[in-house]
């Protein structure tokens, strides 16, 4: 007597097999979009900030913004650092008409009409931290309308230097 097969592409074992696979592809996918989704950040501008702040409160920003240096103070025996940062327009097309992003930070500085909001950020100077710098914040508006930065990325200001010089020293 012929036993059944129990090889692993019998016909009932290939429809299990290719089932198992689907489930994993199924699942693999599912963690990638669901990972993408939570992690997506999109940068948002002093501008925006202001104009739909209460849309934002008590949620996870990511702020783009050109640095006031004269405005930059900091106490090394607390870590506590503030700053303001002023509106740069988070348009690619807009900034390349305005001369590049170079000419873009200068334009945001100089501007005394453009919005700027206050950043407050604990942990150690960067040494980047300095007047035209772009300045990424990530954090959450405080009641007061002050940004409280968990963390701080700076855009290296000589990656600009052949656009602008003098912003280089």
């Amino acid at each position: 007597m012929e036993q059944p097969s129990t090889s692993l592409f019998s016909s009932s074992g290939r429809g299990k097999f290719i089932f198992g696979i689907l489930l994993i592809v199924a699942a693999i996918l599912y963690l990638i979009v669901s990972s993408t989704r939570a992690n997506a950040q999109y940068f948002l501008t002093v501008e925006e900030v202001f104009t739909k702040g209460d849309e934002y409160k008590d949620q996870e920003l990511r702020i783009s913004g050109a640095v006031i240096g004269d405005s930059v103070t900091y106490d090394p025996e607390t870590l506590a650092l503030s700053f303001l940062i002023a509106h740069i327009p988070g348009d690619n097309i807009e900034i390349i008409a305005q001369g590049g992003l170079a000419a873009a930070l200068q334009a945001a500085v100089e501007d005394p009409s453009r919005r700027r909001l206050l950043v407050r950020y604990i942990g150690p100077k960067p040494d980047l931290l300095r007047g035209e710098a772009q300045a990424i914040v990530t954090g959450k508006m405080s009641a007061d309308g002050i940004f409280l930065a968990d963390e701080l990325l700076l855009k290296c200001p000589t990656k600009y230097e052949d656009a602008v010089p003098e912003q280089a020293e």
